[in-house]
């Protein structure tokens, strides 16, 4: 089995090339790294360190690699051949691979399905990048596709901080991971995965994994920040962070529960075992890092509006944690971020009320506005 992979930076390899590999498939990675190209190239495997409470070595192997700018072709000729085609290269990439895997997609000459799977932490992924591809496909070569390819959605979830070693390929990584994959546009069998989840319907995983994951790491490094913690794990270690990052997750948590009817302590148990994540003392991840691009984090249908607005529509009340987590991203004023910068800039000339109607799509008289003022003299 052979599977194309584009992004062989950490999650790449530390996640889903190292899944793909244990499950038997040759993996070529695509990238424009050329000292990591190089090494894959070179060597053909690279360690994974799992670094929880144990340290464990993983030797994956079964690996290459191809340079996203020189090796068009070859890169070209492996699409044509693959059973898989994943990717993690960031959402802002995805169109500047399309090309590639539209002129590989159109030498398919097998009947042999391919599936592709965007494992990027955005809604929709793989769905962007189908969008993407098809815009360098005749509708003609869209139809002999149709059969032939699937573009399969999915979450991912894995801490992968940023790091360096003397060696280029080795990366560490937490011991927990979570592959969901939706199985509606599969053609044929799913693809053989070790370790992915299937499901039919992907969106409550994906609310879960945003609500959960992504708010409480947004909120413990805001308010990391304003007491001047350098990591996530030294913020998780301030009790009334921790305090009020569970109780954000509680918050969001009982929408969850509400909206899919879910068992509360078994999401309860979900939660624990996310702030335990945090808090793992090998995950050196930095908190202006994680807090980094403020005005994406504030969009409407991201991490901290979404859930906020969705408690205040299912149980008519204000989610004070989740308001406190708000006010301390429109307090983040680093400035090595460009959307800090530029979010202050926009505080001080409209207020917080309109930044927060620019930015989050929030009239200044919903009472979520006031909420978040008053706990913006509390940080």
């Amino acid at each position: 089995m052979l599977a194309v992979h584009f992004g062989a930076g950490n999650i790449g390899r530390g996640f889903i090339g190292s899944l793909l590999s244990q499950s038997g498939y040759d993996v070529v990675f695509v990238d424009v790294n050329e000292k990591v190209v190089q090494a894959l190239q070179q060597r053909g495997t690279y360690d994974v360190i799992i670094a929880g409470e144990t340290t464990e070595k993983q030797i994956v192997s079964n690996v290459s690699a191809l340079h996203s700018h020189h090796q068009q072709s070859e890169i070209i000729d492996h699409i044509a051949r693959a059973d898989l085609v994943t990717t993690a290269v960031g959402p802002n990439v995805l169109p500047l691979i399309s090309q590639t895997i539209a002129e590989g997609l159109k030498k398919r000459l097998t009947d042999h399905p391919v599936h592709i799977i965007a494992c990027e932490n955005m809604i929709g992924g793989s769905e962007h990048l189908k969008k993407y591809v098809w815009e360098h496909l005749s509708e003609q070569e869209q139809a002999s596709l149709k059969d032939k390819c699937a573009f399969l959605n999915c979450a991912v979830d894995r801490i992968v901080p940023n790091q360096s070693h003397d060696d280029p390929l080795t990366v560490v990584v937490e011991p927990f991971f979570e592959w969901v994959i939706e199985t509606k546009q599969v053609i044929g069998h799913v693809p053989h995965i070790i370790g992915a989840h299937f499901v039919d319907d992907l969106q409550p995983y994906i609310e879960r994994k945003l609500f959960t994951v992504n708010t409480g790491h947004a909120i413990v490094s805001y308010l990391g920040y304003r007491k001047k913690y350098e990591t996530i794990h030294q913020a998780m270690a301030d009790r009334d962070i921790f305090a009020d990052v569970t109780n954000a997750l509680r918050e969001s948590g009982r929408v969850l529960v509400h909206q899919y009817g879910w068992d509360e302590a078994e999401h309860q148990a979900y939660i624990d075992k996310i702030v335990q994540r945090f808090m793992n003392p090998s995950m050196t991840d930095e908190v202006t890092r994680v807090a980094r691009s403020p005005i994406r984090k504030l969009g409407p249908n991201d991490r901290l509006i979404r859930p906020a607005m969705k408690y205040y529509e299912c149980f008519g009340e204000v989610p004070t944690s989740l308001a406190k987590g708000i006010a301390a991203l429109l307090l983040f004023d680093y400035e090595g971020d460009p959307e800090a910068v530029q979010l202050q800039q926009t505080i001080k000339e409209s207020g917080i009320e309109g930044a927060l109607e620019k930015y989050a799509q929030l009239s200044s008289d919903h009472p979520l506005v006031a909420e978040i003022k008053k706990q913006m003299f509390h940080i």
